[in-house]
């Protein structure tokens, strides 16, 4: 992502609308309580299934893995998961991605988060009960839950599958004024979540659970310029990064039969490009130099999460060609009189809407199109941290609580 061509390119779904106040009356104690997760009868009653198999309708005592401090370390803490509505789904995760998203919220990059901060938005899990007016799942089958988690509905983008961009505005599943609870919303890095049925993406049996988390991120982020920018086989597609999105990216629009060229700023992730199926992979340094990539591609997807100079790539479109940001890195150095003369466009490009996003899953579960994947342990994570930052995974990290 040139420099940042590389820094595990994820796609950068906004974080929180503004400062959050502590749940401190949902859970039961002080803002100044320690968030320590107790092993006490109570809470371990509280999320145990009671006698006879049925579950409880809440509210959940859960166990999550959150900071309390803007860059804190992780730690083990009990979070409050509102009580079943009648068109809510109880979800026992069982794994969640690692975002680079993740990472920009809980070290503050974006601003400072509210606390206590449970990020995550790529969400695994098992239904464990349904509200009375749920028709799409029942217990034990697998959902998933993505970046969001509300929307009003009724505006003019809800109505056309786009909650992503509410006129009213999207909750995202961590980090936004939750509309339900109060508070922020806390998200999947967690045992359970409450989510209402609608924003509860069906997992078809016999998914790859563990490689299906980042789908719901990383997947949707990059299938959705693919689907609107309409890439048919035989269209010369790049791809600027080869990290969480960058890969996934690479996966799709090979499985469209495009021809795929990866521009990144790390050279050992040259052959791992073209193992994917890229047809070619150039280090950033070395293709800025290169005559043959001017004027060549009919779509760049540019997976860059830190600010670039997009000058550079926009060179390399066609006529009437697009260049489509979906890492939400800021484009700099825009010649416009250079975009005119060659009528090419500069885009921009957030996830995607449910309807959209169960469309990827159903996709990818018929092609076999997974995403590469580390899997850790919640007490893990702060190491994962310092991996993505130091583009040291390849090429998502997944966590396990199971």
């Amino acid at each position: 992502m040139c420099e940042a061509c590389d820094q595990s390119d994820e796609d950068q779904a906004p974080a929180g609308t503004g400062r959050r106040r502590f749940l401190a009356a949902g859970l039961g104690m002080t803002a100044a309580a320690p968030l320590l997760f107790g092993s006490g009868s109570a809470i371990a009653q509280a999320q145990s299934p009671p006698a006879g198999g049925a579950v409880a309708a809440g509210p959940y005592p859960t166990r999550a893995w959150g900071v309390t401090q803007t860059a804190g370390k992780f730690a083990p803490m009990t979070i409050q998961r509102r009580a079943l509505g009648a068109d809510d789904v109880l979800l026992d995760i069982l794994y969640a991605g690692i975002c680079h998203s993740d990472v920009h919220t809980a070290r503050g990059d974006w601003g400072v988060p509210g606390l206590p901060c449970v990020p995550g938005h790529e969400i695994v899990g098992r239904v464990a009960a349904v509200g009375r007016n749920v028709t799409k799942f029942r217990v034990g089958d697998y959902g998933g839950v993505g970046c969001m988690v509300d929307a009003c509905g009724t505006c003019e983008n809800c109505l056309a599958d786009r909650e992503q961009i509410c006129v009213n505005g999207t909750t995202f599943t961590y980090d936004a004024p939750d509309k339900v609870s109060g508070g922020h919303t806390l998200g999947g890095y967690s045992e359970r979540i409450v989510v209402t049925e609608k924003f509860v993406i069906r997992i078809p049996p016999g998914m790859d659970l563990r490689a299906t988390a980042p789908i719901l991120c990383a997947g949707i982020t990059t299938f959705s310029p693919i689907r609107h920018w309409n890439v048919v086989p035989g269209q010369r597609v790049a791809v600027v990064g080869l990290g969480g999105l960058g890969h996934m990216a690479v996966k799709l629009a090979v499985a469209q039969r495009a021809e795929v060229t990866v521009l990144t700023t790390t050279p050992g992730k040259i052959a791992a490009a073209r193992a994917m199926g890229a047809s070619a992979a150039y280090f950033w340094q070395d293709a800025q130099a290169r005559p043959e990539l001017r004027n060549r591609f009919d779509l760049i997807i540019s997976t860059v999460p830190y600010a670039f100079e997009a000058e550079p790539f926009m060179r390399m479109l066609k006529l009437d060609s697009t260049f489509v940001n979906v890492g939400l890195g800021e484009a700099r150095g825009i010649n416009a009189v250079a975009m005119a003369f060659g009528r090419k466009s500069l885009a921009g490009s957030m996830i995607g809407g449910i309807a959209e996003t169960q469309q990827v899953i159903d996709h990818c579960f018929a092609r076999n199109i997974y995403p590469d994947v580390e899997v850790i342990r919640p007490d893990q994570i702060d190491g994962a941290y310092q991996r993505v930052v130091g583009k040291d995974v390849r090429f998502r990290f997944v966590i396990d609580f199971t």
